[in-house]
């Protein structure tokens, strides 16, 4: 009989201990679900996964291209691979970088204990980078690629902190400062994308703060159905457009 709980891996880190499990729900018909703790909060859960296919939606959807032309995509954050899956889906996808500051998680995919890890480690377009996400921004002469020092990209896609106010750590945040998205927008070719996922509801502060640096913005409130809670639930994907 499988396990209703099961870890998976548990790895100490700078931020908490990271933790990969494995439980049934009972009240779902025994639903095999992964999930990710890092210190005391939940990270991700493979039963909530709409957001972070919208985020490659809607993000490189947004993207200005010549016809035939091939996108060269940034994700920040692999996770359970949802949202870097997703992306590749999109025929136009020449080449993905997947960048986390976490081994483990990259680990988690390359020896398949994620179910999307075979799919992104078969995908020639796809590599995985072990790298501080917020570090790379804020260097854009060094950039996300350690193979092509200063490339520009189509999309950059961001799926690390919960929301530009509720961060996984306090050096992330000025990031989410204008002068951090000034930084950001030169890792971008013209007419590309900076898309971010996160669990609150549009900002003020940080919509304001992307006005003052992209050509057009959007914020979407994406809606999806919480099975446990019995009730919707919200999160946002922000999405702007440098000019081309």
């Amino acid at each position: 009989m499988p396990l209703p709980f099961e870890e998976l891996d548990f790895r100490p880190t700078p931020m908490g201990d990271l933790i990969l499990r494995r439980r049934r729900i009972a009240m779902l018909d025994d639903l095999e679900v992964l999930e990710v703790k890092l210190g005391d909060g939940f990270l991700m859960s493979s039963l909530f996964h709409e957001v972070e296919e919208v985020l490659a939606d809607r993000g490189l959807a947004a993207v200005t291209a010549a016809p035939g032309e091939t996108l060269d995509v940034v994700v920040g954050g692999l996770g359970l691979g949802y949202t870097a899956a997703a992306a590749l889906k999109d025929t136009r996808v020449g080449e993905l970088l997947v960048v986390d500051i976490m081994p483990a998680v990259i680990e988690w995919h390359q020896k398949g204990l994620v179910p999307l890890g075979p799919v992104l480690t078969a995908d020639p377009r796809c590599r995985l980078i072990e790298a501080d996400f917020f570090a790379l921004a804020a260097d854009p002469a060094l950039g996300f690629d350690p193979l092509q020092p200063g490339r520009r990209f189509h999309a950059v896609l961001l799926d690390i902190d919960h929301s530009p106010e509720n961060l996984l750590h306090e050096r992330h945040a000025g990031f989410y400062s204008v002068e951090g998205l000034k930084k950001l927008s030169q890792h971008l070719l013209p007419g590309g994308v900076f898309a971010l996922w996160s669990d609150d509801p549009p900002e003020a502060t940080f919509l304001s703060h992307l006005t003052e640096v992209f050509d057009a913005l959007e914020s979407h409130v994406v809606k999806f159905h919480n099975p446990i809670q019995e009730r919707d639930s919200a999160s946002t994907v922000y999405v702007a457009r440098k000019r081309v």
